[in-house]
Parts: C-alpha cells; structure tokens; sequence
C-alpha cells in the first residue's frame, strides 16, 4: 500500500521538526515537504500534489487561512489544521478555514501529554482525512446561493393550519461551511427557531457560537439548561455546547451528559429524537455533510413522526456518511443539494407567514 504524503506547515522550527518526526516514526506515513509561510505552502502543495496538508494558523507571508482558501480553490487537498486552542483570533481563523474547507482541527501538543497520546491522535486524524475526496473550495461551487429555487416541499402536517414550529439540524466533517452557506442566506426576519448540533473538539468549540453569529443574519448562542423553547417569530438559532446533548423536554432545552452516541457529544440523534417526540409534524430536519451515522437514525424519527425530513445530496457532502446512511434508512423525505437547502426553508417560512395573514 504507498504510504500518505504529508506536507507539514508551521512557522516554529521547534513544532514542525515534532510534527516531521512523529511522521517520520509512522510506517505508511511519508513527509514530502516543509513550509514556514503560507506563500510556500501553496507552492509546495502544488507541485508536490501531497495527500495531506499540516496547516498551521499563524504564518508569516500568509497566514494560514489564506493558504487554506487558495488551495480549497484551486489544488483541493485535505488539510488538517494544526493550531493553538487557547486565543480567541487563532479560534476565528481556525473556524473560518474550517468553512473555506479545512477537514479537522487538532490542538498543538502542550508539552504535558501523557506519553504518545497526542501522537496517536495526530497519526490518527491524519490517516482519517487523508481518505476522504475533498471538494472544490465552497464558497466557490457554492457561492451562488441566491436566486436559487426553492425544491418543491412535500406535503406534511407541518403544511397545516399552524405550521412549523422548529428547524432541527445536525452537522459534522465539513459542517462549517454548510452551516454558513445556509445561514447567510435566510433572511434576517427569518421567524422559525433553528436548533443546532455540529461535531466540534471541545478545545475548539467555546467561541463558535460568537463566530456563527458573526457569520449569520440570525442571532446564534449556545443553548442555556432550562430555557424555554425559542418562540416562532424569535429568528434565534441555538446550538449544543461542546460535550453537551442538547435535547427538547417539555417545551424547554435541555443540556445532558448522557452517554456519547455514535461516538458524538453533542449527538444529533439525540436532538433529532427529542424534538420528534417532543414537536412531531411540526418538526423539518436537516442532515447535512459529515463523516459517521449520527443523525440517521434521529431523521427517520422526524419523517415518522410527520415532519419534514431533508438530507444533503451527495455531490455537495464534503463527506457523504451521515446523509448516506440517512437516505439507506429512507429517513430522507427530501434529497437536496446545499443550494437549495435554506431556500427551501424560506418557502417553510413564506407559506407559514401566508397563513397566519390569511
């Protein structure tokens, strides 16, 4: 089996040459090339056509945002960002390369690691990404959202005189940036409450929900125990904390420790089958891209329970797994490529608002 071609890129000579040696100590795993700036990283990654990219934020002569975008855009490869967790314009830039099309997101080793445990999760999420076939740079295949059609939306009990009363949706490998596309184009009077799970480390995940709301015309925060389910009308989106299942009881959020499903806390089954229960017909889920089964199971619960069950197409996934295994169960009523998702959802919207004026 050949071995997987690295490019390692960091600016700090005492990092890289870590990084280059545990690479090195790995049967299978082949270093092709050293960068300590964006500018060559770019070069390197076009003339050596690696497997898989190191990148780390903070570069010298562009950063490393930049050189995710260029090379999303123009020699797609996986890139596995390896960065600091712990300030808050590194966190930023690492979201938003997530969204450029950056597959994962690693913590530098901080030097008190229980002996090999940060290695085998490098060794780990290197071998992971480097089997996936990434797609061109969102923003630029997909860039184009407005003026889309809305795909034909299939008749429910959400279709009644009340409507729907959530949107549910659930993300992971390539969630970032499928959240964006959507949320950029929902307008900002927008009035059905979202709930929202992606897979993010926990490391990570603290500010994603102040990013999110950076990057939406809704307001975004992370979900509070014991609060009230957002109100129609309220145009909030609420996400799971990191290591949290977010859950509906009662008509109220709830933020549990229960055990991890799917290997996922925050679980989108678990969001999925409460608000099933919880909300039923009035429900629509969406699956979008990401690696695993999360969120199959917890889609058939919604269309079984009435509501409207929609799952990411294929050739928009930056990994097709969970909406895969969502569409083998039949739990997808719709299939839609990402384009069409938040138009379809503003069709929800317009004909509830139709309604309540009728």
């Amino acid at each position: 089996m050949p071995s997987i071609r690295v490019l390692v890129v960091e600016d700090s000579f005492t990092i890289r040459k870590r990084l280059v040696e545990v690479l090195e100590e790995e049967p299978g795993m082949e270093v092709v090339g050293e960068a300590e700036d964006g500018k060559r990283a770019i070069e390197l990654c076009q003339s050596l056509r690696p497997d898989v990219v190191t990148m780390d934020m903070m570069l010298p002569l562009m950063s490393g945002l930049s050189a995710t975008e260029y090379i999303m855009a123009f020699c797609p490869t996986p890139i596995l960002i390896v960065s600091a967790s712990n300030n808050r314009g590194e966190l930023f830039r690492t979201y938003d390369a997530l969204a450029a099309g950056a597959l994962d997101v690693l913590e530098k080793p901080l030097g008190h690691e229980a002996d090999g445990v940060w290695e085998r999760r490098f060794i780990a999420a290197l071998k992971l990404i480097s089997r996936i076939k990434v797609i061109t740079h969102p923003r630029a295949r997909l860039g184009l959202t407005r003026g889309s059609q809305p795909a034909a939306v299939a008749k429910s009990a959400g279709d009644g005189p009340d409507g729907y009363r959530l949107i549910a949706m659930g993300a992971s490998t390539g969630g970032p940036a499928a959240l964006v596309e959507i949320l950029r184009n929902l307008p900002p009077d927008f009035h059905i409450p979202i709930l929202l799970v992606i897979h993010i480390g926990r490391s990570f995940g603290d500010s994603f929900a102040e990013w999110l709301d950076g990057q939406s015309r809704l307001r975004v925060a992370y979900a509070r125990d014991g609060e009230p389910l957002p109100k129609i009308g309220s145009g909030r989106v609420v996400l799971a904390p990191p290591d949290r299942h977010l859950v509906v009881a009662r008509g109220h959020l709830r933020l549990t420790s229960d055990p991890e499903r799917h290997s996922c806390r925050p679980s989108v089954d678990a969001l999925f089958e409460s608000v099933a229960l919880e909300i039923g017909p009035r429900t629509a889920a969406c699956l979008l891209t990401g690696m695993g089964r999360d969120g199959a199971e917890g889609l058939l619960a919604v269309r079984r329970a009435g509501g409207l069950s929609i799952a990411q197409d294929e050739a928009t996934s930056v990994v097709f797994g969970m909406p895969r295994e969502a569409i083998l169960l039949e739990a997808a009523e719709q299939t839609l490529p990402l384009d069409q998702i938040a138009p379809t959802l503003v069709g929800l919207a317009s004909c509830q608002s139709s309604r309540r004026r009728t």
